[in-house]
């Protein structure tokens, strides 16, 4: 990875936050500041495949690629037999 130039972020958190960061840094012997990196990188990757998603969509839908209301119709079907199976 190539070397990125560091900007001082401050963030307030309450002391039961500040507690659990520290526990899980002792756990695998880093700092809190390795800690709260791998978690915004985990929140980042997980936001940008949603958004992709739905950037995806908002494409299809001005391309005017919806689904019929027998698709919908078909789908919800499915989908609420799916759900009285289970809740048997």
């Amino acid at each position: 990875m190539m070397y990125m130039p560091k900007a001082l972020l401050t963030v307030r958190l309450d002391q039961d936050r500040i507690a659990a960061l520290d526990k899980v840094a002792g756990g695998i012997d880093r700092d809190r500041t390795y800690v709260v990196t791998q978690a915004i990188d985990a929140y980042l990757d997980s936001q940008a495949w949603q958004i992709g998603y739905i950037e995806e969509a908002v494409r299809d839908a001005r391309a005017g690629d919806f689904a019929t209301e027998k698709e919908v119709a078909s789908t919800f079907k499915r989908l609420r037999g799916a759900r009285k199976r289970k809740s048997v």
